[in-house]
């Protein structure tokens, strides 16, 4: 597997759904969703409506299970999200057993391959020179969160590395990088 950056402008993230929007609501939900929870790219394609979807709303937490490790993640659906699921599920009568990211040629999801192509044409088109993939949105997820204080330790837990280094390097932290740590207590 190739190395990818994570997208640290925000301006370019927000140009990057603007154009996937245009595009379709399926493929800005695909981008939106993997940005703001983390999640690994085979679970993001084979979610189904029912994981997200309680029958009368969207569900606050997404849980995945990981069958390697015989372990549940839970990832928080925040409003960036939630706003684009419902923009999406309101073009189109999903049934619960339907993929969310639906293929428009069958009933399966879009492959990985396509999901490339869709997340790494959107980023050439905003103009993102640096190599993009689809761990890209894992890592800018990681990245943006690090930058807001989510602490490293939670973070090693999302992606299940071993080191501290480890999750800086995957999300694009230089260790010689300063960062300014805001502690406001505000009381």
């Amino acid at each position: 597997m190739e190395y990818v950056d994570p997208i640290k402008d925000i301006e370019k993230i927000n140009a990057m759904k603007e154009n996937l929007k245009k595009q379709s609501w399926r493929d800005f939900l695909l981008f939106v969703l993997g940005i703001n929870t983390g999640i690994r790219v085979h679970d993001l394609l084979t979610l189904k409506v029912e994981d997200i979807w309680d029958g009368a709303e969207i569900k606050e937490f997404l849980h995945i299970y990981d069958e390697k490790k015989v372990k549940h993640h839970s990832h928080y659906i925040n409003s960036r999200v939630k706003e684009a699921l419902q923009s999406y599920l309101s073009t189109f009568d999903f049934k619960n057993e339907d993929y969310l990211f639906k293929s428009k040629k069958n009933n399966l999801p879009i492959t990985r391959q396509q999901a490339y192509r869709i997340i790494n044409q959107a980023a050439k088109d905003v103009g993102i020179n640096g190599k993009i993939g689809m761990h890209t949105l894992r890592k800018t997820f990681g990245y943006h969160a690090y930058q807001k204080g989510i602490a490293i330790s939670i973070l090693m837990s999302i992606y299940n590395h071993q080191t501290h280094a480890e999750t800086l390097r995957y999300i694009g932290i230089d260790k010689d990088e300063e960062k300014y740590i805001k502690v406001d207590v505000n009381l």
